[in-house]
């Protein structure tokens, strides 16, 4: 670890895919492609509809791949791959026991850039032994703070599970959907609602003065309620908002409000907002 980078333990459910079938499997599942797996990838698994049932990590390792989720989620998802598994050669198996996620906001010693946005935008990430993350403290205050300042929802937090569509949770923005590569669960609906330019209601940072407003606080253009506060902290959140309504009644002279507090949108550059996707 490098001696200028503060590393800390994230609370991640840790789950090892391996056997012959590993990489066939997971492609059919998730929306990543996990063939040629040098570094690790951000994907979903969905439902057949095209929302997002958890988000991930998948790591290539020595024997497969290790997928990096949500403590919350682990254990659903590990129900679902064993679910998926029929036929396949492959082992589905926690690893929690065995390894455990790491994040620093600086680059440390075997660390990779989180991949959802360059340049280790949001910070770095590294699998390691469990015996090696005793003593670290808990990183989720300092990951928060990261990723609410790059306007990035945490989809376990921020959305149920099943809530939102793959457009809707940025995963195109996040780079967590490849649109080359051959069918996975959800494809239909995603490939339709990108083609289609369909996708309005999408996370978005707020700004305000002051605390945080409360988690699921309507948003309202005028008397028109146009979405939802997720997670915050003080003068920032992630807003699950039609954008479309937004600017419309934004441009008209309604205000944008919170609990009677005004608010206003803050996307970030990256963020495809619905008029840059009109055909």
């Amino acid at each position: 670890m490098s001696a200028m980078a503060q590393v800390f333990r994230l609370d991640r459910a840790l789950i090892r895919v391996s056997g012959p079938d590993c990489v066939s499997f997971l492609n059919n599942l998730l929306t990543q492609n996990v063939e040629r797996l040098d570094a690790p990838r951000y994907a979903a698994l969905l439902s057949p509809q095209g929302k997002v049932i958890t988000d991930m990590y998948v790591w290539p390792v020595a024997d497969g791949v290790v997928i990096d989720a949500d403590a919350t989620r682990g254990a659903d998802l590990l129900r679902r791959l064993s679910m998926y598994k029929l036929r396949a050669d492959v082992v589905v198996a926690d690893a929690s026991d065995a390894l455990c996620a790491l994040y620093s906001d600086t680059p440390f010693e075997g660390a990779a850039a989180d991949p959802r946005l360059p340049n280790g935008t949001l910070g770095w990430r590294k699998l390691a032994p469990i015996t090696e993350t005793q003593i670290l403290a808990d990183g989720a205050g300092v990951y928060d703070s990261r990723r609410l300042a790059m306007g990035v929802p945490d989809l376990a937090r921020d959305a149920a599970p099943e809530e939102v569509f793959a457009g809707e949770a940025l995963l195109e923005e996040l780079r967590g959907v490849d649109f080359q590569k051959g069918c996975f669960v959800g494809q239909e609906n995603v490939s339709r609602m990108k083609r289609r330019a369909t996708t309005r209601r999408k996370f978005c940072p707020i700004s305000f003065t002051g605390r945080p407003p409360s988690f699921g606080a309507a948003i309202k253009a005028g008397d028109a309620e146009i979405g939802t506060v997720r997670t915050g902290a003080h003068g920032r959140a992630i807003a699950l908002t039609r954008l479309d309504r937004a600017f419309e009644l934004s441009a008209n002279g309604a205000r944008l409000t919170v609990e009677d507090r005004e608010i206003r949108l803050d996307p970030p550059p990256w963020l495809i907002l619905p008029s840059r996707e009109a055909p």
